[in-house]
């Protein structure tokens, strides 16, 4: 098994003796590529151009988020790499997506911005990130039509040299899947149960015609305002086909009028010069010897192993740290080896090493945290157990004070311990939501906790996205399930599921899937 593990993490990533590696850090991205610096800074400008873009369209003020909540890229190489992180089923995948509280990543094979078309794996960066910023800048649950077929019509950007971005250009992408796949009509977009009802086995073109309807009924002039209502009337609790109706009227005219928007030859785009997309500083800095040593290792961590494969990885990792036993990032990454592997005090040395050199380390505090946080679950004195789980999360607050984590986790030291949550504790759980919308379980568990208090509307409020996602599995089951029970429940009156086993149980057993 060590040799089988040993050969795949070769044959993901064969690093060059003199890798090039290079970390490029703004307002909203970070981007590791193994890459001459110009290309990665052309790269996280373009990210950052796409985003102010999506601001202007979207009527968004431009504020960044904590730097902690940034999208961190992770350029492998190649759609090989990418399939072989991705594990089975990854046939048809050219990069992915994984939305986390204070460590959210993608994974990309390559940053070409070159070339009259924008490259296919960069799309679906694109399209992940559309679903990220509108999750970020919008409470409310929107069908999923809405959700997907906004996320292709910001995905097909195209970046011109000058700096501009051109928005809403035709899907190309989706231009076999329009003219071959099984059709889906408007009323089946419209209405979920009748698109259920329908959908067969074989693949139909679901995105190219919600892509189709967002798009025409964001530049009509003929049906101008009626997209908004249409929105409207859905954040205002309208049931999804009789708010198309009283926006669009006749489905059946409007199905005529997308067919033949599909069949003309000239679509309006959003030609946005430079000075209409402005954008922040990008840095750009090559990786220390010992940092592009580990970044393979590095990116295999982030994308996620079991206990089984960090301990398959972890010899690797442990002769990069001694290779360079000066370097707080090489330690740090150490730390998250020795995590992952169920070290727990090996993962708090390397933690300590660390930041003994560099005090704002944040990986190294993050893992020092998770390691005590586990250990203490263990301890006799557990009170005192997590007050000292608690010092690393707290020093990382006082770096960064809008870091999810801390906040997550002063709440989780009280229910880890049994004991009723402060008030301070609950705000700080609400407020990682804010400041991290897009992680699922982090929501799930905020309107559990919001209902418990009695806040039945605001739990409502908070669990109507999970409820409504179109990918969310189990958790999008067990939110659809609370939803309609707490639309039963009292307000002021602590409300709790009725289910057989613990809810973080079922809140992991859902993301699992």
């Amino acid at each position: 098994m060590r040799y089988l593990t040993g050969l795949l993490a070769a044959a993901l990533f064969v690093t060059p003796a003199q890798a090039d590696w290079h970390v490029a850090q703004s307002d909203n991205f970070v981007v590791y590529a193994d890459d001459r610096w110009q290309d990665v800074q052309e790269f996280a400008e373009a990210l950052e151009r796409y985003h102010s873009a999506m601001s202007l369209l979207q009527n968004r003020e431009r504020t960044a988020p904590s730097p902690s909540n940034r999208v961190t890229i992770y350029v492998v190489g190649n759609e090989s790499k990418i399939r072989k992180l991705v594990g089975e089923d990854a046939r048809n995948i050219a990069g992915f997506y994984i939305p986390r509280a204070g460590s959210s990543v993608a994974f990309v094979p390559v940053i070409s911005m070159r070339g009259r078309e924008t490259d296919f794996s960069v799309t679906v960066l694109l399209h992940e990130y559309a679903h990220h910023f509108l999750i970020s800048n919008s409470p409310f649950a929107m069908p999923r039509w809405v959700n997907e077929g906004g996320a292709e019509f910001y995905a097909s950007a195209k970046f011109e040299k000058d700096g501009g971005i051109a928005i809403g250009r035709p899907a190309y992408h989706r231009a076999a899947e329009l003219a071959y796949a099984k059709d889906v009509s408007v009323e089946e977009l419209i209405d979920p149960d009748l698109y259920e009802k329908n959908k067969g086995k074989r693949f139909d073109a679901f995105y190219g015609r919600a892509w189709a309807l967002y798009h025409y009924l964001f530049f009509s002039d003929e049906r101008r305002g009626q997209f908004s209502a249409y929105l409207n009337a859905i954040v205002n609790g309208s049931e999804p086909r009789q708010a198309a109706i009283d926006a669009f009227g006749d489905l059946a005219v409007l199905q005529k009028d997308l067919d033949r928007y599909i069949d003309q030859r000239r679509m309006s785009v959003f030609e946005l010069p430079v000075d209409l997309v402005p954008i922040g500083a990008v840095e750009v800095r090559k990786l220390s010897e010992g940092e592009a040593a580990a970044m393979p290792l590095r990116i295999r961590s982030r994308r996620g192993v079991t206990q089984e494969q960090a301990a398959e990885l972890l010899p690797d990792m442990r002769e990069i740290a001694q290779q360079y036993p000066n370097d707080a990032a090489v330690l740090a990454a150490l730390a998250v080896a020795e995590f992952d592997a169920g070290n727990d005090d090996a993962a708090i040395i390397a933690a300590d090493r660390a930041l003994a050199i560099d005090p704002a380390t944040k990986d190294a505090l993050v893992q020092k945290g998770f390691a005590l946080f586990r250990k203490a679950e263990e301890a006799e004195d557990r009170d005192a157990a997590y007050a000292d789980a608690m010092v690393p999360f707290s020093a990382l607050n006082r770096l960064e004070t809008d870091h999810p984590l801390p906040l997550m986790y002063y709440y989780r030291s009280f229910v880890e311990r049994g004991k009723e949550p402060n008030e301070t504790a609950r705000h700080a759980l609400e407020r990682a939501s804010q400041l991290a919308p897009f992680d699922k379980s982090l929501r799930f568990n905020t309107a559990l906790m919001q209902a418990a208090e009695g806040k039945i509307a605001a739990a409502r409020y908070t669990m109507a996205p999970l409820a409504s996602d179109p990918h969310g599995g189990g958790m999008a089951g067990l939110a659809q399930r609370y939803r309609l029970e707490l639309a039963e429940a009292e307000e002021g009156e602590p409300w709790f599921p009725q289910i057989d086993i613990a809810v973080d149980d079922a809140v992991e057993a859902a993301t699992a899937e």
